[in-house]
């Protein structure tokens, strides 16, 4: 069974910064794409980052230049840099994995249980 586990959530002044990990386990081989969603009350789960196993990464015009996405293929963690934090990147942040080669086969479409991230005014 793929595991997804976050940590690095909590609460943080505007304009500082904050720090997500999301290792992944269970007999992993390989995951071609992690990235990091989030969600903020009364709204629907958006994409933050996400990076392929080439480390190629894609972000949402909102994050673009204040968040940076990486990854250790290794240890089959993904991290989110976050500097220059605004009130509305207050959320629970979720991370993803896709494409998840494991001992057992090829999974699709993982997720962590969230943390939250809130930045006070």
């Amino acid at each position: 069974q793929v595991q997804l586990v976050e940590s690095g959530g909590g609460l943080v002044q505007a304009g500082g910064s904050l720090r997500l990990s999301c290792a992944a386990s269970g007999g992993i081989v390989s995951i071609n794409t992690m990235g990091w969603y989030r969600q903020a009350p009364g709204k629907q789960r958006e994409l933050v980052a996400v990076i392929n196993s080439g480390g190629n990464t894609n972000y949402a015009d909102s994050v673009k230049g204040r968040f940076t996405i990486s990854r250790d293929n290794a240890k089959h963690t993904v991290y989110l840099q976050m500097n220059s934090l605004k009130p509305e990147d207050t959320a629970v942040y979720y991370c993803n994995a896709d494409f998840v080669v494991t001992t057992r086969g090829l999974g699709y479409d993982y997720w962590g249980q969230g943390t939250q991230v809130t930045v006070s005014s």
